[in-house]
């Protein structure tokens, strides 16, 4: 029998140059993982807390350190000597000890750098690649059958709050047809992105990069983001709609003040249905495979009614739902959209990460596996995408290095997964 020896906490940066948790743990026969917790900018309202110091001498407020005590001086003392195989009682304790429904005791990004460290140290206590013990933990079999890639979505343009005032949608994705290995994917993704640089230049856009590593031009319009990727997939020799398709994340809760949503694209502020129309045009000129948070995160019923109305678009609840099990069945009932953005740090915990999979699974939905846009290079995200079988991964651009680890990670997986297979 394998048990926790030792458990430490720290404080240390994230790709955003803010604070995060890191947390290691020591198992009694010598291995040792750690885990580092990744954070968002563009906040849902039902998010779990993060836990932040609120000292504005360090870091402008955003100091950990309150949630790295709770690690060492809370945490740790409860977990050490248990076994890390037995994930959902783990668990179910660190939920005790916070005894909040949205972990804002002890904060959300503490409880999950110890739970998810408790779920790397469980896979090597078994012996087991991660993925393949993610897969045990969800399916609950020990041998699971043949496992497959998910696609890759690749954040290729930024705007919103991860942009630079430019655009008010977010993020603007290629989605590589479901046919294509996933090294083709990959490689196919990184010509693309480079030839939308060569695009930006010609027209005489900027082409910095965003939070998530796409580019943040400065364009017009919205839907010149689109135009802008449509030539860049035909110049670098792809077929657009054949293989290679286009996805949007909106993010509409940032751009929504007093019922109307403002965006470039209009004159005039719109209201819902207003804004449903557009997306109608958008999805005629440039047929959309996924589009995310198209609304505001509490308009239900308009919710519903795009879903209805797009019937050929695979709308995406992320800070409709934020991972919470109680927002995701609401939206079942709805039928508010058809797939979920699965983000652990949204909810806490990795057991209550595979509940909420689960209930999305059960509705049909599909499941996109999320980074967030304030990443480490900790790439725990890819081996749990594959471990639960999700139908997308959505890691960001094909570049910056905290990114990079993740899609190297997938890369390394699929060697992995094809020697299996052979």
């Amino acid at each position: 029998m394998t048990v926790i020896k030792e458990i430490k906490a720290r404080e240390i940066l994230d790709s955003r140059g803010n604070p995060t948790v890191e947390t290691k743990i020591i198992l009694d026969n010598g291995k040792e993982t750690v885990a580092s917790i990744p954070s968002g900018e563009s906040l849902g309202r039902y998010e779990a807390v993060e836990l932040r110091d609120g000292d504005p001498k360090r870091y402008d407020g955003l100091g950990v350190l309150k949630a790295v005590a709770n690690v060492n001086q809370i945490m740790a003392p409860k977990i050490i000597g248990q076994e890390p195989t037995q994930q959902k009682q783990l668990d179910e304790l660190l939920i005790a000890l916070d005894g909040t429904e949205n972990k804002s005791k002890l904060g959300a990004n503490a409880i999950l750098s110890v739970s998810q460290a408790i779920c790397e140290a469980g896979a090597l206590a078994k012996n087991q690649p991660l993925y393949q013990y993610v897969n045990q933990l969800f399916f609950g079999v020990e041998k699971p059958s043949k496992l497959f890639m998910p696609v890759p979505t690749f954040n290729l343009i930024n705007g919103g709050k991860h942009g630079a005032g430019n655009l008010e949608f977010q993020e603007f994705h290629i989605i590589p047809a479901s046919g294509k290995a996933y090294y083709q994917s990959l490689e196919m993704a990184e010509e693309i992105y480079h030839t939308v640089e060569k695009v930006l230049i010609r027209h005489g856009a900027v082409h910095s990069v965003g939070d998530e590593g796409g580019f943040a031009p400065n364009l017009f319009t919205n839907m010149d983001a689109f135009e802008v990727m449509v030539e860049a997939i035909r110049e670098s020799g792809h077929e657009f709609r054949n293989d290679v398709f286009l996805g949007l994340d909106v993010a509409a809760s940032h751009f929504y003040k007093n019922g109307r949503y403002s965006i470039r694209d209009r004159t005039q502020a719109l209201e819902a249905h207003e804004l449903i129309e557009y997306y109608r045009e958008l999805c005629l000129a440039y047929p959309l495979l996924l589009l995310e948070d198209p609304l505001h995160e509490d308009d239900w019923q308009g919710w519903n009614k795009l879903s209805s109305q797009l019937d050929k678009t695979i709308i995406v609840g992320d800070d409709l739902l934020c991972t919470n099990p109680k927002r995701i069945e609401k939206a079942i009932k709805e039928k508010s959209c058809r797939a979920i953005l699965v983000k652990p740090n949204q909810i806490g915990t990795i057991s209550e990460t595979l509940n909420v999979i689960n209930l999305a699974r059960q509705a049909g939905w599909k499941v996109i596996v999320s980074h967030r846009s304030g990443e480490t290079n900790d790439d725990f995200i890819a081996d749990f995408a594959v471990g639960v079988q999700a139908d997308f991964t959505k890691f960001g651009a094909p570049a910056r290095g905290e990114r990079v680890a993740k899609y190297n990670r997938l890369l390394e997986i699929e060697s992995e997964l094809a020697t299996k297979h052979e």
